[in-house]
């Protein structure tokens, strides 16, 4: 391969942030160290900016660089898509990353994977579970679902559903301590709460017409809906999460759900979360459409 071009000299700068190092880029690559280094030197000369700061023991990438190295894995991929679409008459392929969270992932996501996969066989479905939100810009995903309002940002979101919410404790932990019949009853309970950035640790409600929000307290915060439903279905305190989270828990009366009379009602929606435009790939636009049409929550 031609490193002297853009997309040679883009290859090569991804490469050195996925080996870690010029010399091991260099292996993969099947150039000399000293090759490597003039490659990147001459982009941070054409850029004007420096791209990577190189000490004897590490690499680290300056905000520039950061920058370049997200739009340089965009645009590779882009370019290995275009030559597999027509190598291949234009059918899909090539690998998928998804990323969703453990309890929706497990619950919607995966039987979605299964029968995705069946139609389209030539793309291999990457798929992570976790609750983490991952940098698509940055090259982490393809494509993520996330749930709850969006960050203005330059990513491309189709709204496929939305859940409620559900106060809910196990029957043993309301045995121990009690059943709130208000909302200001919760002060004098343990709360767990999510541990989200953009999570509020004030709980809303409604009643009559008006709404108000309530500040809880609690010794325990998560990061997974499901943690959260297991900790109470454990009796450890009172947990607001989606419906979806705790269908069957209800169904099965191993939690018990709280203050419905109060429940103001809100949906939080769900997203595909992924980078659009003229130049998606294939492979992520089947996928989206896919969601699109079979999701049902």
């Amino acid at each position: 391969m031609d490193f002297n071009g853009r997309s040679g000299e883009m290859t090569v700068f991804a490469m050195v942030a996925q080996e870690g190092s010029l010399s091991a880029a260099a292996r993969a690559l099947r150039l000399t160290p000293s090759a490597v280094s003039r490659v990147i030197a001459r982009t941070e000369q054409r850029l004007g900016t420096r791209l990577l700061i190189r000490t004897t023991r590490a690499l680290a990438f300056t905000a520039e660089g950061e920058a370049y190295l997200r739009g340089a894995r965009r645009i590779l991929a882009d370019m290995a898509e275009v030559e597999e679409a027509i190598a291949d008459q234009g059918a899909p392929k090539g690998r998928l990353r998804v990323s969703a969270a453990l309890g929706h992932g497990r619950m919607a996501i995966v039987p979605l994977v299964a029968a995705f996969s069946a139609r389209y066989p030539n793309i291999v479905v990457d798929l992570t579970l976790g609750d983490e939100v991952v940098d698509i810009l940055g090259g982490q995903a393809d494509v993520a679902i996330r749930f709850g309002d969006l960050p203005d940002s330059p990513l491309t979101a189709r709204r496929i559903g939305d859940t409620g919410q559900v106060l809910v404790a196990s029957p043993e932990y309301l045995a121990q301590h009690g059943t709130p019949l208000e909302p200001n009853d919760l002060l004098r309970h343990n709360c767990l709460r999510f541990n989200f950035r953009r999570a509020q640790s004030d709980w809303p409600f409604a009643r009559d017409g008006r709404e108000f929000s309530l500040k809880i307290n609690g010794n325990i915060e998560c990061s997974s809906g499901e943690a959260l439903a297991q900790l109470a279905r454990l009796g450890a305190g009172i947990a607001r999460i989606g419906e979806f989270t705790v269908a069957q828990d209800l169904q099965r009366g191993h939690l018990v759900p709280l203050l419905e009379s109060w429940n103001p009602g809100d949906r939080e929606p769900i997203h595909v979360v992924f980078v659009g435009g003229a130049s998606m790939p294939a492979r992520i636009r089947v996928f989206v459409d896919f969601l699109l049409e079979h999701h049902r929550l």
